[in-house]
């Protein structure tokens, strides 16, 4: 029996139009019929009914007899209707430009590994039996959000259509796994975050391109520890990159600390696109059902060699969509020896710190943009904003979508090299870091937001 890499190496070698003979057996596919959601070109919606096949069984036969799948470019793409499951040891590649889409309906991942176990109400244990060295390259994957309300019926990026384990959500499911790859991979038209990791340790991310992604990107849940995010990059309507120790219970299979972790070389959209382009780091403590509490810290992180990212997000937010008196934070997280090293921003951006920080590095910015008189890169402490909702005419049903009654420490602060374009000296530090205090706001609901009684201490 070949292993994984030898076999995908052997592969390579064959003319392309013999690779799917080599590795995928067409004839273990099967035929279905099912009606599409498209845009026309003034974005009206029409139906089509579509006919092709679906490659699961021959994927999964493919990956039980040789451990790993190569899936050539094709005219028509390779359509799923239900998760592609990797084994330990498995490889699934695909060129570059192969397609591979999720029928309408499914409501699931699309690749996830075999022992995908969830702890949504207790701490992960020692011992989950994970799935070790999975490589997942190549391909745009699609769940078909392409702009019909309904996104083809795939909201969610369940693990499976029955039983799934609760709060997963990703176009690729990586949830119990150590010593994964996933490089060199395209998420077009994306729900569901584009991959989703979580009890995860050991583990690279390198090449994730966003083309009109609906949710994060590279979305990580604790436990999670010594890996690498690079590479990323295009247009998504949430966070590029979020690690989010504490988490919405409704969007985590588990929760813990988030440790040791590099990002780098990460890229806003370009100009004219849509997007949100934000990092987030979440942590704070989690509370479970039967009352009990787990620290769920961030600690060692260091984000370099990222650009024109709008907001680095490491504040407080309660979950704004089950509620915030049903699922929040049991007091606020904490931050340890987060680094932001060679940051570029062509365009407004800021880091919005609002956690117990003990150790926060700022090196190497440069601000080429017009800077306004009341910008400050740096902003501690607690936030307020509004949600009104739809129609958002009744302030008996606005809420608050963060945390502006709870305090935050933040100490050993170093900044050095935060720079305007042309500049040889480095901005005063008053200009650099704003100390935010929150204030109850007398007028509340005539103007918003509702202010609170919170406060960030900068211990110098």
């Amino acid at each position: 029996m070949k292993t994984a890499i030898s076999l995908l190496a052997s592969l390579l070698v064959i003319p392309m139009a013999s690779l799917l003979a080599a590795n995928v057996d067409p004839a273990l596919t099967h035929i279905a019929t099912w009606t599409e959601s498209w845009p026309d070109a003034s974005g009206t919606i029409e139906s089509r009914e579509v006919k092709s096949e679906i490659w699961n069984d021959a994927i999964q036969a493919a990956l039980d007899k040789d451990n790993a799948v190569f899936l050539p470019k094709r005219d028509q793409p390779y359509y799923l209707d239900g998760p592609i499951i990797l084994k330990s040891g498995q490889t699934l590649a695909s060129a570059p430009d192969a397609e591979i889409r999720l029928k309408p309906g499914c409501n699931t991942c699309m690749v996830r590994n075999a022992n995908l176990v969830g702890f949504h109400d207790r701490p992960v244990p020692e011992d989950t039996k994970p799935d070790t060295n999975i490589i997942i390259e190549g391909g745009i994957w699609t769940t078909l959000a392409n702009g019909a309300k309904d996104a083809n019926g795939n909201q969610r990026g369940l693990s499976s259509k029955k039983e799934p384990v609760p709060g997963t959500h990703g176009v690729i499911l990586l949830q119990n796994v150590r010593g994964v790859t996933v490089r060199n991979i395209t998420v077009r038209q994306g729900r569901p975050f584009a991959i989703h990791l979580g009890n995860i340790r050991d583990f690279t991310i390198d090449g994730v391109t966003l083309d009109g992604h609906g949710r994060d990107g590279v979305h990580v849940d604790g436990p999670a520890s010594y890996g690498v995010i690079r590479n990323v990059s295009g247009d998504s309507h949430d966070d590029p990159v979020s690690l989010t120790a504490w988490d919405w219970k409704q969007y985590s299979a588990s929760f813990g600390p988030i440790h040791h972790l590099t990002i780098e070389h990460i890229t806003g959209a370009p100009e004219g696109k849509r997007s949100t382009d934000a990092i987030r780091l979440l942590p704070g403590v989690k509370r479970f059902s039967n009352g009990t509490t787990l620290d769920c810290p961030i600690h060692d992180i260091t984000l370099r060699h990222i650009t024109d990212i709008r907001d680095f997000k490491l504040y407080d937010q309660p979950n704004l969509e089950a509620g915030r008196a049903n699922d929040f934070s049991g007091g606020i997280g904490t931050l340890r020896n987060i680094t932001f090293e060679n940051l570029t921003f062509n365009r407004p951006g800021s880091i919005q710190v609002h956690a117990n920080t003990d150790g926060l590095s700022i090196a190497g910015v440069k601000l080429l943009f017009p800077l306004p008189a009341d910008y400050h890169l740096l902003e501690l402490g607690p936030k307020s904003m509004t949600y009104k909702g739809a129609p958002g005419t009744d302030p008996s049903r606005w809420t608050e979508i963060f945390s502006p009654d709870l305090d935050c420490n933040v100490r050993n602060v170093s900044i050095t090299g935060v720079r305007t374009r042309d500049s040889q000296a480095d901005l005063p530090i008053e200009k650099v870091v704003k100390v935010i205090e929150q204030n109850p706001n007398p007028d509340y609901p005539k103007t918003t937001p509702k202010g609170g009684t919170g406060k960030a201490v900068w211990i110098r």
